[in-house]
């Protein structure tokens, strides 16, 4: 099965999503020798409680590496355009960022995505 334009971009967009739902950096070696707070019922209750961060799934990480993967396949103009519209950057935006006009960063965004398309054309007929 071919997979189409569209679907790679949905591909890189979750690529996006999973990277943002991976754990940051903790530096080592630094550590805080204040104590704990401790609040009281009454406190916590006045409290906003904290918006709870999904992590990432074992399979999410695997299509994520699996896209990654991908990016290699074309020249460094086009992993910009893929990932700057991977972030749902506005096309205004990225047409000003890369110098190009509108309807050619899209062209050339839509010739980077067939380009991996093609490339994952082989590898689904040797994997069957």
């Amino acid at each position: 099965m071919r997979m189409t334009c569209e679907q790679i971009a949905a591909r890189f967009e979750a690529c996006v999503t999973t990277l943002n739902r991976l754990p940051g950096e903790r530096s080592l070696g630094y550590a805080s020798y204040w104590p704990d707070i401790v609040y009281t019922p009454r406190e916590l209750a006045g409290q906003d409680t904290r918006p709870l961060r999904v992590q990432a799934t074992p399979k999410e990480i695997a299509l994520m590496e699996e896209a990654l993967g991908w990016i290699h396949w074309v020249n460094s103009a086009e992993r910009k355009l893929i990932w700057l519209r991977a972030y749902r950057t506005p096309w205004r935006v990225i047409a000003r960022e890369t110098g190009y006009p509108r309807t050619s960063a899209q062209r050339y965004w839509q010739g980077a995505l067939t380009k991996i398309a093609q490339r994952l054309e082989p590898m689904r007929v040797c994997a069957g």
